[in-house]
């Protein structure tokens, strides 16, 4: 496991290309893609190889620190069981256009049991760990105190109606929070977007039991709801979908091009950048897993070209801005395009801008309103006295309105 020196920026790109598509980690609890489980608590980790074959893969787990860098502690250190597990529970597509075979794991299981908590990565494979097929973060919590999140709007002289702010409290289950408070450092991240962060907070203060983080710079631009679609019905124009068609033996979606630079926050229902694997036909519900088929999904934007990079990014490429996710402009339509393969289903995305500086901006084709309603996610790590490991004492969700 010393020799796993992987940078977290290639964690998702890593399978494309390599005919590994599909990828879902969730908790099956809560059925959404926040991949943050205590001990004794399972994940579902799913994939599709679309060369249709048989292969058996192997799967390993590597422990992160508090800000994901390698903290370089051997697999013994960090779990029980086998450091090379199989994974080896496939089942073959059926009636779709798109052959594949469908892997699923449940873990952890009797084969690799995580004993510490913190920052893991599950890395799967065929032959080395060291060149993974892919890799998806998740996060195992103590859950020793409870972490309650408030969101309320927060006005400046220059953006007066974007930010919002978030206010966190800890509260001890039974433990003393006090004799570790130094070690504490809060990661806040909004909606699951690993470019929406802000982390290593210390307490602003302590109250016996509690400790309080209510930094006035713990602030985010609000955003705006996320654009979404649904093709689980490949046959069938509707839910932002503007036209369907087979065409050389593969599916074609063709969604509505979707409005950009908003003057109003309009309420829109969102799942906060998540999506989910459906097929439906004719009111008839099949099995996702193996029945939704594939799609070669047609976004596109109106708007004059731009000097910047524009993407199509959300939870279903874990918000990388890769190659293959990039609009390009169409001077004749006089639109942005992008054309991406797509398991069927529901999709929430957003479309981000590059800076000049690499940073990704969220908020200006979109809008940047502070009524948005975001998924706040605080992360309590700590590293007591003698401990060689950042552990995760704590975790706390925020998905109500902001008033």
């Amino acid at each position: 496991m010393k020799t796993l020196q992987i940078l977290l920026i290639s964690l998702s790109s890593l399978a494309f290309g390599q005919n590994i598509q599909g990828i879902q980690l969730f908790n099956p609890k809560t059925n959404d893609e926040t991949p943050v489980i205590g001990f004794n608590q399972q994940l579902v980790l799913s994939f599709d190889d679309l060369t249709n074959s048989s292969e058996v893969y192997r799967y390993t787990l590597k422990h992160y620190d508090r800000n994901w860098q390698d903290d370089n502690l051997f697999f013994t250190e960090i779990a029980d069981g086998s450091m090379n597990a199989l994974l080896d529970q496939f089942q073959y597509s059926f009636n779709t256009l798109q052959s594949y075979t469908h892997y699923r794991l449940q873990f952890p299981n009797e084969k690799i049991r995580p004993k510490i908590s913190g920052n893991f990565a599950i890395i799967v494979y065929k032959d080395s760990a060291d060149k993974p097929l892919f890799i998806r973060k998740f996060s195992i919590v103590e859950d020793q105190v409870n972490v309650g999140l408030n969101v309320s709007r927060i006005a400046d002289a220059k953006n007066p109606n974007i930010n919002q702010r978030v206010e966190v409290q800890a509260v001890s289950k039974g433990g003393d929070l006090a004799s570790n408070v130094n070690s504490m450092t809060l990661n806040v991240v909004q909606n699951n977007n690993p470019n929406m962060t802000v982390t290593n907070l210390k307490p602003s203060s302590t109250l016996g039991s509690q400790i309080l983080f209510q930094q006035m710079n713990l602030t985010f631009p609000g955003n705006n709801e996320f654009y979404y679609f649904d093709n689980k019905n490949m046959n069938l124009a509707a839910d932002m979908v503007r036209a369907t068609e087979v065409k050389d033996g593969v599916n074609q979606t063709y969604l509505h091009p979707v409005w950009a630079y908003p003057l109003n926050y309009q309420y829109q229902p969102d799942v906060n950048g998540a999506w989910y694997y459906r097929r439906n036909d004719i009111g008839i519900e099949r099995n996702a897993e193996r029945e939704a088929d594939y799609s070669w999904v047609y976004f596109s934007l109106d708007s004059e070209p731009m000097d910047k990079e524009l993407y199509v990014l959300g939870g279903f490429n874990d918000f990388k801005p890769t190659k293959e996710y990039q609009m390009q402009y169409d001077a004749a339509e006089k639109k942005y395009i992008a054309k991406i393969y797509l398991k069927q289903g529901f999709y929430n995305y957003i479309l981000a801008t590059k800076e000049n500086d690499g940073t990704l901006n969220f908020g200006e084709i979109n809008g940047n309103f502070w009524q948005t309603e975001n998924l706040y996610q605080a992360f309590l790590y700590y590293k007591p006295f003698g401990r060689n490991y950042d552990g995760l004492l704590g975790y706390g969700e925020f998905r109500t309105p902001v008033k």
